[in-house]
């Protein structure tokens, strides 16, 4: 497979995509990034993981203006990569931006991406995933704002790590300073309490992701209130359902947290719910999609 990649301007083959050893995205993880995807080769909510990065570049000092140049290369990735998938076949799609070397004035801006890895959940769909409350922490704001989107995620790494150690496959969920849900590595957390509905933590103490906004709009579709408020970790262990959303995966369903089950164990009907409704929103079965495609590996 012969992908092409965007590097500063220009075209290049995905295998010669590198960054310098003294790009500051590397000796000090100053990246800022977006994650996105396709369905059914179409870039999803483009705008507004672009609104985001833009947010970001504010926040880093970098040029907001690289957003205008994005917004032409992220849709022409899948362009240029055309016939390198199957036509039922998806795509992940980075794009991120740095200082660049140090001192150059001149950020390194980048697309790349790849078939998306649909081995790594496929199968989560069905039986659902298990998740750990870390002891490592949700880096506080007063580190760097929780609207930034960035690659410095040594706790994500490390909280997944002890998560897998305490149980394998497990995914981290993370707690704020004061000991209230923040977020799971790469994903936001929602739960469903019947007579309460959807809650999710408040805007400013996580990263609000694009997919949770689409849940969002499906809840109020559905008629299941959706709310944002503080929740501490007895309200989680407690939940009749509980959800992680981020782009890859659209929706996932947990059926166990430090070793109890949430609900029955088994994937719920809010879930279900919820996923019908985005398959209706993108036109297919995005479950049965994955399923398809997992002997592949990236």
């Amino acid at each position: 497979m012969k992908l092409a990649a965007y590097k500063n301007g220009h075209w290049i083959s995905a295998d010669e995509l590198s960054i310098a050893v003294d790009d500051v995205g590397f000796t000090l993880g100053a990246t800022v990034t977006e994650r996105l995807r396709t369905f059914g080769g179409q870039v999803f909510r483009q705008a507004e993981h672009l609104q985001r990065l833009r947010r970001s570049l504010e926040i880093v000092g970098l040029e907001a203006a690289i957003v205008d140049e994005l917004a032409a290369v992220i849709p022409a990735f899948v362009a240029n990569n055309a016939g390198q998938i199957a036509s039922d076949d998806d795509w992940t799609i980075n794009a991120f931006v740095t200082p660049g070397v140090a001192g150059s004035g001149r950020p390194t801006v980048c697309v790349h991406g790849w078939p998306l890895g649909f081995h790594q959940f496929a199968a989560d769909y069905e039986r659902g995933i298990s998740i750990v409350v870390s002891d490592v922490r949700q880096i506080p704001d007063n580190c760097w704002p929780t609207e930034l989107k960035c690659r410095s995620r040594m706790h994500y790494y490390l909280a997944d790590q002890r998560a897998k150690a305490t149980k394998p496959g497990a995914r981290a969920v993370l707690l704020d300073q004061e000991g209230y849900l923040a977020e799971s590595t790469t994903a936001n957390v929602l739960l469903y309490r019947e007579g309460e509905g959807l809650s999710t933590p408040p805007e400013d103490h996580v990263l609000v992701g694009i997919t949770l906004g689409v849940i969002h709009e499906l809840a109020g579709r559905l008629g299941i209130p959706f709310m944002r408020r503080r929740i501490d970790v007895a309200d989680l262990r407690a939940a009749d359902e509980v959800l992680l959303a981020s782009t890859s995966v659209c929706v996932l369903p947990v059926v166990e947290c430090d070793g109890q089950p949430i609900g029955t164990g088994q994937p719920g009907p809010i879930f279900r719910r919820l996923l019908t409704a985005w398959n209706e929103l993108v036109g297919f079965d995005v479950a049965a999609q994955a399923r398809k495609f997992t002997t592949r590996s990236k």
